[in-house]
């Protein structure tokens, strides 16, 4: 870990001790913003008995921050280069917190929605662009392992939201949820508005008529796929898509057309580029899927208790923990795309190992089969956002950093809504799990396309850029 905060010649990005300063700020605010999606999903019950409503209606108070939230990830890294990063940060980190507190002192079931909606539209403008100042604060020799820092402490997040939730429900009730993000986003605030760096601003108009057109078509996505996953009416779902897909195919249309484009297309002319986030999304909607279908097999035919359930998916979070480090680290020494190939070889085969569980199997095989995907994920993940961040100039990371947020949002919500459907046509649990196996398979194709003679070549060109820094290495 101390080596992300020493000084060398010629180093871009900021001196050792503020780059500290720096990524606690970030640390800080990715952790609010992950937490709360898990957290309160264990204060749902509680919700809904203290406000007096029935469970049908509390789940939105989950729902509306992931769908809001997501649908403005793709705006947001836009606006970042009208304001700046450090400006669209701080304001994101403000709005979380006194939303946080409007949560807490909110006595109708309405009232908690907008407070949430806030802030799901704070937790955008901060995941937006983590990434994008990930790279303006690292050299870029540590760049790799920056990201594998930044993956740590999501799988941390995820993994501790629900035990997180549990302890403070123990205690209090559930307005103490978010009256905890108070201190830690008020020490985020203080950190990051004294240390993330202060860069150059795009001058140029902003293209409104786009904002609202990826708004209207990711929102339009995640409420059909909520719906799949809530047993929507089908002509109710059938109005969602096509909502989507023509707010997507306008969307497109307007991106060629603006002067200043919401989302570059030119980003996805770069090859790499466009194969790492088709790989990023669909071990994604892997993930999204086995994670559900875990939790339907674990419990409905294994017969574990939810609390055995929580346990025998710690190792994946815990994994990759552990590997994403590492895998950042190696990233900036060999080739991130043999890299996180390899690690999708290890995800494909603890999906398939998972798809082959029996009713008959004991705690011992669902451990090591988690574990293995996890370590999967883990050695993909960090390498792969790597290859995202460095495959495209430096003024269009806020683009990719929004390209990468949003890729993994809608993976995972279309793993997750793929299993509802496949619940609700009576499928077997197995059967969706070799759905997940085979989305990871399909994310190793797309990544091997990476591994060819002339992409080893530009690999070697591109660090060729960075040989001082590297020579140091």
């Amino acid at each position: 870990m101390g080596r992300l905060f020493e000084n060398r010649p010629g180093d871009d990005g900021l001196p050792g001790r503020e780059r500290r300063l720096a990524v606690t700020a970030l640390i800080l605010g990715t952790s609010m913003a992950v937490v709360d999606t898990t957290m309160v999903n264990i204060a749902l019950p509680s919700i809904a008995s203290d406000l007096g409503v029935p469970a049908s209606r509390v789940v939105w108070v989950t729902n509306l921050f992931q769908i809001v939230c997501a649908a403005f990830l793709l705006v947001f890294a836009a606006v970042s280069e009208l304001v700046g990063h450090r400006r669209l940060y701080v304001a994101g980190l403000s709005l979380f917190v006194l939303a946080s507190l409007g949560s807490a002192l909110s006595t109708s079931l309405e009232t908690l929605l907008v407070f949430r909606a806030l802030q799901g539209l704070a937790a955008a403008a901060t995941l937006s662009i983590g990434p994008a100042i990930y790279r303006s604060i690292f050299p870029s020799r540590l760049l790799g392992s920056a990201l594998g820092l930044s993956a740590l402490v999501v799988a941390a997040g995820y993994a501790a939201g629900p035990t997180i939730g549990g302890l403070v429900l123990s205690v209090g009730n559930w307005p103490w949820l978010f009256v905890l993000h108070l201190p830690l986003g008020c020490c985020a605030l203080v950190l990051a508005w004294r240390a993330l760096p202060r860069e150059p601003r795009r001058r140029g108009s902003f293209d409104g008529l786009g904002a609202l057109l990826s708004i209207t078509m990711l929102a339009s996505f995640f409420l059909a796929m909520d719906g799949m996953g809530q047993g929507m009416a089908a002509w109710q779902i059938l109005a969602w898509v096509s909502a989507s897909l023509a707010a997507g195919a306008g969307f497109l249309v307007r991106q060629r057309q603006a002067l200043h484009p919401l989302l570059p297309l030119s980003l996805f002319r770069e090859r790499r580029f466009t194969l790492a986030v088709s790989a990023s999304g669909l071990a994604f909607i892997g993930q999204g899927l086995t994670f559900v279908a875990l939790s339907f097999l674990y419990q409905q035919e294994m017969g574990f208790s939810p609390l055995e359930t929580a346990w025998l998916f710690t190792p994946w979070p815990l994994a990759i923990m552990l590997v994403g480090p590492l895998a950042g680290r190696f990233a900036d020494r060999v080739n991130p795309s043999l890299l996180a190939s390899g690690g999708l070889v290890l995800l494909a085969l603890g999906m398939v190992s998972l798809a082959l569980l029996d009713a008959e199997a004991g705690v011992v095989d669902g451990l090591w089969r988690t574990a293995l995907c996890g370590i999967g994920f883990g050695l993909f993940q960090p390498p792969n956002n790597r290859e995202m961040m460095t495959s495209v100039p430096r003024e269009r990371s806020a683009n990719a950093s929004g390209v990468m947020s949003t890729t993994r949002t809608v993976g995972q919500s279309l793993g997750v809504a793929l299993v509802g459907a496949f619940l609700a046509a009576s499928t077997p649990v197995q059967s969706t799990l070799w759905i997940g196996a085979a989305a990871s398979l399909a994310a190793l194709v797309v990544s091997l396309a990476r591994v060819s003679p002339a992409g080893e070549a530009q690999e070697r060109s591109r660090r060729a850029l960075d040989l001082p820094a590297t020579r140091r290495d």
